[in-house]
């Protein structure tokens, strides 16, 4: 099976995207080259395939997978480089808490921040890229439940659950100085209200929590042979 098939990856194009910080009102713009983003959500039925695992609360094939931490996700990574043939893109220390992040590896990855922003803009510039009750599942109409994967409008470049449904972990550190090792989440989910399912709203938590509207999906670096 080619890289990326069992997956559903998506070519992000090149660009640019502004992101900030509230707390030391800081902006700063980031240059992005070409990368892949899953499509959807890594799924239950996914995630048991490549781990033998099922640590979601509600039970589902097509649903996201979710209660999973940040370091379960990132041996996610691992393991479906390997089963793809892929090198993968994190080395990890033997007493696993400490990780590294091989750029020039074509395995599967966490998006950083900057890359997920992008990627759920989709080119426009306003809080979300549709109506939210056409692209997202949150408090207002998901009858307070985790719902199946691409039930929503994708946006223009073919990305479903952007916004809504389950929060994506990212691969960046929220704010060292004050949260140590909190890593960056992105897109609301079924539980939020609408001003949290925004492209720019940001939610941070400890790489071991795990939590009934947390998933993840998974970037790949565009490699040149």
């Amino acid at each position: 099976m080619e890289p990326g098939a069992r997956v559903g990856m998506v070519s992000v194009p090149s660009g640019r995207v502004a992101l900030s910080d509230r707390r030391t009102r800081r902006s700063w713009a980031v240059d992005l080259a070409p990368y892949e983003l899953a499509a959807l959500p890594v799924t239950q039925a996914l995630y048991a395939q490549v781990t033998g695992r099922q640590p979601s609360t509600a039970r589902g094939d097509r649903l996201p997978v979710e209660s999973v931490s940040w370091w379960e996700a990132v041996r996610f990574c691992n393991a479906l480089s390997l089963l793809d043939g892929c090198t993968p893109a994190y080395r990890l220390g033997a007493d696993g808490e400490e990780i590294e992040w091989d750029a020039g590896a074509d395995g599967y990855r966490l998006p950083t921040e900057a890359e997920w922003e992008h990627a759920c803009r989709a080119g426009t510039e306003g809080p979300r890229y549709g109506p939210l009750d056409e692209v997202a599942w949150y408090r207002g109409n998901s009858d307070e439940r985790l719902r199946e994967v691409g039930g929503k409008r994708p946006n223009a470049w073919g990305l479903y659950d952007m916004i809504g449904n389950v929060w994506d972990w990212c691969w960046d550190v929220y704010d060292a100085e004050v949260y140590d090792t909190y890593r960056v989440l992105r897109g609301g989910g079924w539980f939020d209200e609408h001003w949290s399912c925004r492209a720019s709203a940001r939610r941070r938590s400890h790489p071991t929590f795990q939590v009934d509207d947390v998933g993840f999906r998974v970037a790949r670096s565009v490699t040149r042979g």
